[in-house]
């Protein structure tokens, strides 16, 4: 395994596990833990930024270059994990389970579109 490849495992790992139990500690009110929650869950989400950017300068990548397809994929990604988010919600939480399953399933769809839009189609 590569020294980037090690790294990035491990402080993916870490920084993974703050932004869980971040989330844990804001959303889980037995826990009465919200303000410590939002740290938490931002040290991890910041983590992970600083992980993607040391791993790509170990790996002697060019740095990103933000273009309008850059934004449309992060766009359709974050719609897609929220809408697959909401239905899950609705199913387990609110006990509509038809109108969460519907939900969902657009979401995974919506998902499965970052496939093409990512790789392209190719003949």
């Amino acid at each position: 395994m590569k020294k980037s490849s090690f790294t990035a495992l491990m402080l993916g790992t870490v920084s993974g596990v703050l932004f869980a139990l971040g989330f844990c500690m804001a959303l889980i009110p037995e826990w009465n833990a919200f303000k410590p929650g939002i740290v938490f869950g931002s040290v991890g989400l910041l983590l992970g930024l600083i992980t993607y950017l040391l791993w790509r300068k170990m790996e002697h990548k060019n740095p990103i270059q933000i273009s309008g397809k850059t934004l449309l994929t992060l766009l359709t990604g974050i719609l897609g994990a929220l809408t697959l988010g909401i239905g899950m919600c609705f199913s387990m939480v609110w006990n509509k389970l038809a109108l969460g399953i519907g939900i969902g399933l657009t979401g995974i769809v919506i998902l499965l579109c970052l496939i093409p839009l990512t790789q392209g189609i190719k003949d």
